[in-house]
């Protein structure tokens, strides 16, 4: 890595790595790039010219690799990578991590930007392990005794769900993250839904405090790595023409909190109203794991009067 050129590109996150051919590494510098990872938590490589079948055996080195659970490539037919085009609704433009609507949700993605515009399109990201740590320590201590409820919605499938702690702890570091994002996360399950939409709204604001964050701008060729356990990334929704990205997502994460959540989950007691509505899919979720339901006819529409 002393061959190398690193530079970082904010306080909080994100560097710039010149030298590796990212189509050929193995070995030590993939161990050098693991720990750049660790590091930096978000990682780009300008000038690469990388294959299909390169960018996927560069993931496979990081882990397991799957194709998007709901989304289809407009273009490119390949079983291990996920392509977005802009023409194609391809513009994520709401803070997120990938995929935390699943039990074992994303560990990192590895983006090859095939074609961008000239002007705009540039994506940030913020650092959750910086959002959580100033924090105050009341704040800290509820947050850690959370959970929260993902969905797929997004992707037209509210069915998906999944369960995480609101405070997450790095398996390799043992710092601490918030792990909620204004696109997959519905609701703070031990809260009551206006007190959880309180709660979540504040949060994901929080998160994109411009001390926590970085933005770069996209070259073609360009290779970015992040870790998904750590950080939210963002697309600007401000250019013209095609932008396309492929993206290798390296899967099975096992998410582990600060701490046992200090409640139960929580679904308003009491006879069915008008407002049971934002109630039923915590329900749903609590009696497809076999948690049951303190109010099963929750899980019918409410009739207006």
């Amino acid at each position: 890595m002393s061959e190398w050129q690193v530079k970082r590109l904010s306080g909080s996150l994100g560097a710039e790595i010149r030298g590796p051919v990212l189509g050929q590494a193995s070995g030590d510098e993939i161990d050098q790039i693991k720990s750049a990872l660790v590091e930096h938590k978000v990682l780009f490589f300008p000038g690469q010219s990388i294959s299909l079948d390169e960018h996927v055996h560069f993931g496979e080195q990081f882990g397991r690799i799957e194709s998007h659970p709901n989304l289809k490539n407009p273009f490119t037919d390949h079983p291990g990578v996920f392509e977005l085009a802009a023409t194609q609704g391809g513009i994520a433009d709401e803070w997120h991590t990938d995929i935390t609507f699943e039990a074992q949700p994303s560990i990192m993605s590895v983006l090859h930007m095939v074609k961008c515009p000239d002007v705009g399109g540039d994506t940030m990201w913020t650092s959750l392990e910086r959002a959580y740590a100033e924090l105050s320590p009341p704040m800290q201590e509820l947050c850690e005794s959370l959970t929260a409820l993902h969905d797929a919605l997004p992707h037209n499938r509210p069915d998906k769900m999944a369960v995480h702690p609101v405070v997450r702890v790095h398996p390799l570091t043992g710092r601490k993250s918030l792990y909620v994002n204004e696109h997959f996360t519905r609701r703070i399950v031990e809260m009551n839904w206006s007190e959880s939409r309180a709660l979540l709204d504040y949060l994901t604001e929080w998160v994109k405090n411009p001390r926590f964050t970085l933005r770069y701008r996209w070259t073609t060729g360009t290779v970015a790595m992040w870790d998904n356990r750590c950080t939210q990334h963002f697309v600007l929704n401000d250019f013209e023409g095609e932008r396309v990205i492929q993206r290798v997502t390296i899967m099975g994460d096992e998410v582990t909190g600060a701490r046992e959540p200090k409640w139960e989950p929580f679904v308003r007691p009491g006879p069915m109203s008008a407002t049971s509505r934002h109630d039923r899919q915590l329900a749903l979720y609590l009696k497809a794991q076999g948690k049951g339901s303190n109010q099963p006819e929750q899980l019918t529409a409410a009739k207006g009067g």
